[in-house]
């Protein structure tokens, strides 16, 4: 019978450093939330998505229910079924409108951020939610960006990205002139870490 057993990477001295998981977990050292909120306007940019996603379900099922109800639809159409032809469409958009309302509202109590010295922190999430941990001096590129809805509503992502797609990171819905400052802030946080590691 054999026995395997880690191989040995050499005195400890010589043993390659491993990085610390960037991603944090419930019973890791950063169970605390990040310290700070989203913009509260970051509802309102969700809200319209949501709204924008279900409104064209809502549409299909409505415009399915209009055509199998008319002469031109569904001719075999069970009486039991023709009874309750329109209740799918309601069920949905009921569905559709709950959803817009409530997960907005919960995803901005959940979405925080936090920058100390040497880490950005993010929780995100709805119903799963994801603790991620970012070192500063493994930033290659921090940005900012903007979409049509954010631009309307004054916000920005701000997209902080490493050689590890693990690592990379997104703060979304804050204010554009927030997320400008940050970004240049961890730019140059970054660039004079990596000149002291050389």
């Amino acid at each position: 019978m054999t026995s395997t057993r880690p191989a040995d990477d050499g005195p400890p001295a010589q043993r390659p450093v491993r990085p610390v998981p960037e991603r944090a977990t419930r019973s890791g050292p950063w169970l605390r939330p990040p310290a700070h909120r989203v913009s509260p306007r970051a509802m309102a940019h969700w809200a319209i998505d949501y709204l924008m996603a279900w409104g064209l379900v809502i549409a299909v099922v409505w415009g399915a229910a209009a055509w199998a109800g008319s002469d031109a639809g569904w001719s075999g159409m069970p009486g039991w079924l023709a009874d309750r032809l329109w209740w799918p469409p309601i069920a949905i958009t009921a569905l559709g409108l709950l959803v817009s309302a409530v997960a907005p509202v919960w995803r901005y109590r959940v979405h925080r951020w936090e920058i100390s010295a040497d880490v950005v922190y993010t929780r995100t999430g709805w119903f799963s939610r994801e603790w991620l941990l970012v070192p500063v001096g493994r930033i290659q590129t921090v940005d900012t960006g903007q979409g049509p809805l954010e631009r309307l509503l004054g916000l920005a992502t701000l997209e902080i990205n490493t050689a590890s797609h693990a690592g990379s990171s997104l703060v979304a819905g804050l204010p554009v002139d927030l997320a400008t400052r940050l970004a240049e802030q961890l730019a140059h946080r970054a660039h004079t870490l990596g000149d002291d590691a050389t």
